[in-house]
C-alpha cells in the first residue's frame, strides 16, 4: 500500500503565493476636442462598469434612431433583390421540360435563392414581414422539390399554383411596404 499524505488538525497548510486583489475600476482616456493647456486634462479619466455599461447600452438604443437613411437603402436593396428573385423563380417555372436551358436556369434559381436566404434570414427586422415569410416558403418549397426530383422534373400544377401564389402575395406586400 502506496504511503499517503494525511492532513490532521496540527498539520499546517502552505499559504498561496500571495496575487494581487485587482481594481474593479477600468481606466479609459478620453481625449478632447479641444487641446487644453491644464495638466489635468491629459490624466486618464477612470470609468466604473456601470459607466461603461450604461454607455454601451444607450449607444444601442440610440443608433438606430441616428441613421434611417442607412435602414431605408437596406430596405431598397432588399425590395429589389427580392423583386429580381421572383421573376427568377417565375421565368424558371415557365420553362417547358424539354427546354436545353431549364437544367442551367434551375441550378442559376438554386444559387440566387440560397443567397438571398442566406442574406435576409439573419435580419430580424425581416422576419416579421410578411414578403420574407411568403418569399421564405416558397423558395423552399421550389428548392426542396428540385432537391428532391431533380432540375428536369416539373413541379406538379398544385404546388405551381401555390408557389405562384404566395410569389403575388410577397409581391403585394413588397408594393405596400411590408
Amino acid at each position: 500500500m502506496a504511503a499517503s499524505t494525511l492532513i490532521t488538525p496540527t498539520s499546517k497548510l502552505k499559504p498561496l503565493s500571495p496575487t494581487p486583489i485587482k481594481s474593479k475600476l477600468v481606466t479609459a482616456t478620453m481625449t478632447s476636442v479641444a487641446p487644453s493647456t491644464s495638466a489635468s486634462a491629459s490624466a486618464p479619466t477612470i470609468l466604473t462598469r456601470r459607466q461603461l455599461t450604461i454607455t454601451a447600452v444607450t449607444a444601442a438604443i440610440l443608433s438606430p434612431l441616428i441613421s434611417p437613411s442607412a435602414q431605408a437603402a437596406e430596405d431598397e436593396e432588399y425590395v429589389k433583390e427580392t423583386q429580381e428573385v421572383i421573376s427568377k423563380v417565375r421565368t424558371t417555372l415557365t420553362k417547358d421540360k424539354t427546354d436545353p436551358d431549364v437544367a442551367d436556369a434551375v441550378a442559376d434559381l438554386r444559387a440566387t435563392s440560397n443567397f438571398w436566404v442566406a442574406k435576409y434570414r439573419k435580419e430580424k427586422s425581416l422576419l416579421g414581414r410578411p414578403s420574407f415569410r411568403d418569399m421564405y416558403s416558397a423558395l423552399n418549397a421550389v428548392s426542396g422539390h428540385y432537391i428532391s426530383f431533380g432540375p428536369t422534373s416539373p413541379i406538379p400544377a398544385k404546388r405551381r399554383a401555390r408557389i405562384l401564389e404566395e410569389m403575388d402575395s410577397a409581391e403585394k406586400a413588397l408594393l405596400r411596404g411590408r
